[in-house]
């Protein structure tokens, strides 16, 4: 790494203390002005660090830009050499496939601030703004039998719940399968893919992709998106960086994925479930069904009752709730 990318990533993990130029010059065995033109350097692609005569150097609370030093200060040791970050694309989802289609190795992270063009379920786009929100996907194999697949993404919900949790101290719902929730408004969709072997047709790697609306601005969305939108912080300055959420995410998805045999997180879960024991509609056929949802099998799936008193599971499909 530079000696700007040093620097950066020893400011982001420590942001509760100013830092000298000496004392940073004496840590990465360079001259105080080589310091100085790192900062300057960093100043100039928009982070906002303050100094001050015997104070030193501190990144400021509200400089929060995504980058390879800021996540790599908390990634898994395992997954910092796999971590790619990049400022926009049209979807990290995209992105990830094309690297484990190369090769890439099982524990791929790639981040973005920018989406153009995010993907949620069943062809949906993903809003995804520049500042706003944490757009990243995950390369994992499929170690588990796949036709138990609908595990992937119980597990994604789970760690990505818990993750924000741990960070932030907000807890969220999840709405089966895979969307997590504010209270009744939605603020992270998770969108599991496959990479398959073109010769073969096997499915070689699985991609998880994860965006959450992290902080609100409200002028990046249209009008209608906002009103069933929700943010992890709206209106108020975030306590964390989303730099410290990504890695957070991607530690605790990188390990419950490789441990899926292991239904402890099923729990979790079911614990966390905002539709079992409320009406819902599902969709079968392009038509939507009442019913109400009384469980999550073992398998992630959704035992729901009918009207007449029979019970199924939904091991995929969409549903909606009647929050009224």
């Amino acid at each position: 790494m530079s000696l700007k990318d040093d620097v950066l990533g020893y400011l982001e993990g420590h942001r509760e203390e100013s830092v000298s130029g000496e004392s940073l010059a004496e840590l990465f065995g360079v001259s105080r002005t080589a310091v100085w033109k790192a900062i300057k350097s960093l100043r100039d692609e928009g982070f906002n660090i303050d100094a001050g005569t015997n104070r030193g150097y501190r990144l400021a609370p509200e400089s929060d830009i995504l980058t390879a030093s800021g996540i790599g200060q908390w990634i898994l040791p395992e997954l910092r050499d796999k971590l790619v970050v990049l400022d926009e694309t049209d979807s990290t989802n995209n992105r990830a496939r094309e690297l484990a289609a190369s090769g890439a190795a099982s524990g791929t992270v790639v981040v973005a601030d920018r989406q153009t063009a995010g993907k949620g379920r069943m062809g949906r786009s993903f809003a995804s703004p520049s500042g706003s929100g944490i757009y990243m996907s995950i390369v994992v194999d499929p170690e588990a039998d796949m036709s138990k697949g609908i595990l992937i993404t119980t597990a994604a919900a789970v760690a990505t719940a818990g993750a924000v949790e741990a960070v932030t101290g907000i807890s969220l719902d999840i709405k089966w399968v895979n969307d997590l929730y504010k209270d009744t408004r939605k603020l992270c969709g998770i969108l599991c893919e496959a990479v398959t072997d073109i010769e073969t047709g096997g499915i070689e790697s699985v991609v998880i992709g994860i965006g959450i609306n992290f902080k609100a601005q409200r002028d990046a969305y249209p009008p209608e998106v906002l009103e069933r939108m929700g943010f992890l912080y709206d209106g108020q300055v975030p306590e964390v960086t989303r730099n410290r959420l990504a890695a957070e995410i991607a530690n605790r998805v990188w390990t419950l994925s490789k441990n899926l045999d292991d239904r402890s997180f099923i729990e979790e879960y079911r614990r966390r479930s905002n539709v079992i024991g409320r009406d819902i509609n599902y969709i079968s056929g392009g038509v939507a069904h009442p019913a109400r949802a009384v469980d999550i099998d073992d398998m992630g799936g959704l035992v729901i009752e009918e009207p007449d008193g029979s019970r199924r599971t939904l091991s995929s499909g969409e549903i909606s709730i009647r929050w009224i």
